[in-house]
């Protein structure tokens, strides 16, 4: 494992040496970008596992994605290899479906102290939920980025991620309706606390999003990676394309429906990642998002 070999995978060729809120943006929008938040392993017959160097072996030099736990983690061992000041933390993901928060801690993300402050760094989440930039971890500040304003919210020493999104726009009219896209304008993303968390803390976690019937990762297969503009996402054969603020306060939202030999040159093309055993898409209807 070595530094030199994650940013060349990044594409990264800015300065290590300043330990600032710009490089760590910098490092951050160059990961997002590369590396796919992705659930393909589950849909293809292989295990996820959390030990560091089967994640780096997997991201950086299979050049596949992951999901939090995964990409998170090797995001905090680069940061904290460069010298940043880093912690893991524990979230419990919303529900929109039920309306409810879950209440097994499945969400690993990693907190940054620069200069006396404290911010939520999170590549793990994907599609338009995803941040762009590290968040400062104050309460009630709007933080517009890209993709929308994100805020935190604080009661009780429980901490509350929300989005409020633009309106979207969607050529299709056949999905204008999906299931797929989220028709609140505010949405609920997690909630946490700052206790430390290690890796250990999502073992069974991480077994259980993979193997329980129950869990969305078991019901959709799903690839999503950030652009310049944007973000794309693969779930089951659904492929959608959103570009940010294409026109003022809107979102440009493609949907298209791919045949099942379309997947794998789709996922190379649009997501850079090839699959060594045979993918299953799968699209259960509900519970996720865009």
């Amino acid at each position: 494992m070595n530094l030199e070999e994650y940013f060349a995978r990044t594409g990264y060729k800015g300065s290590t040496e300043k330990q600032d809120l710009e490089t760590l943006t910098d490092i951050f929008q160059h990961h997002i970008r590369a590396v796919p938040f992705e659930n393909l392993s589950i849909h293809c017959g292989e295990k996820i596992t959390l030990e560091l160097e089967h994640v780096y072996n997997k991201i950086v030099r299979r050049k596949r994605g992951g999901w939090c736990m995964e990409n998170n983690q090797l995001l905090g061992w680069v940061l904290k290899s460069l010298g940043y000041e880093t912690s893991f933390l524990g979230a419990y993901v919303f529900n929109p479906q039920q309306n409810a928060y879950a209440t097994l801690m499945t969400h690993l993300v990693v907190k940054v102290i620069i200069d006396g402050k404290a911010y939520i760094v999170d590549g793990g989440f994907g599609v338009s939920y995803q941040m762009w930039q590290p968040m400062e971890l104050v309460s009630g500040k709007e933080q517009p980025q890209a993709p929308g304003v994100f805020r935190f919210t604080e009661k009780n020493g429980v901490w509350y991620l929300e989005k409020m999104r633009r309106k979207q726009y969607i050529p299709n009219q056949s999905f204008s309706n999906s299931d797929l896209l989220e028709k609140k304008e505010c949405r609920k993303v997690y909630m946490f606390s700052l206790e430390p968390r290690t890796v250990e803390d999502f073992r069974f976690q991480c077994t259980y999003l993979q193997t329980s019937p129950d869990s969305l990762f078991t019901k959709k297969s799903i690839c999503t990676l950030q652009t310049t503009d944007g973000f794309r996402a693969l779930i089951g054969w659904t492929l959608t394309e959103t570009t940010y603020n294409y026109k003022e306060n809107m979102d440009l939202v493609e949907f298209v429906t791919l045949e099942d030999e379309e997947v794998e040159k789709t996922l190379k093309e649009k997501f850079n990642i090839t699959l060594e055993r045979k993918l299953v898409p799968i699209n259960v209807k509900g519970s996720y998002t865009i």
